[in-house]
């Protein structure tokens, strides 16, 4: 897979439900592929969307993770991007990282999809599930072509 697949890549805003208090808003780093834009070779796909969250550090004391709202964003994200929820996969990535004295302990990346059921165009019900190879591995190695250190370093 090419990385001309990635048709956005940034950081994405969502509004929450709290008025002025901004309550249940937050960002993330948002990757979109089209996988029908890549060299398939005919291949169709029933979900060619990937849609790749990643918390960022909090900005603001109430900013919210992806993780706890999700299914607001992925609604968001559909809606924003004029994307049919039915035809997108909906992934929730976080980098491997090391901790503790000297780097010994280790917090291995994640790569975690979030089945939604759909009502009314909304993402409720969210069902997390790892990812298995093969799927795994082909949405590790889209992330890994399009990760960019300098623009958005680990935290």
């Amino acid at each position: 897979m090419e990385t001309d697949v990635l048709i956005y890549d940034d950081v994405y805003h969502w509004e929450g439900w709290g008025g002025r208090m901004r309550l249940g808003s937050g960002r993330c780093r948002l990757r979109i592929f089209d996988l029908r834009r890549g060299d398939q070779k005919g291949l169709a796909h029933l979900k060619p969307f990937i849609a790749v969250v990643s918390d960022l550090p909090k900005e603001r004391i109430n900013d919210m993770s992806v993780r706890s709202c999700t299914g607001h964003v992925a609604t968001c994200v559909a809606v924003d991007f004029k994307i049919d929820p039915q035809r997108m996969l909906w992934v929730e990535y976080t980098l491997g990282d090391a901790y503790g004295a000297g780097g010994n302990r280790r917090v291995a990346e994640s790569v975690v999809a979030v089945d939604f059921k759909w009502h009314d165009a909304k993402a409720i019900e969210p069902r997390w599930r790892e990812l298995v190879s093969p799927l795994r591995d082909a949405v590790l190695e889209l992330i890994h072509r399009t990760e960019n250190t300098d623009r958005f370093p680990p935290f």
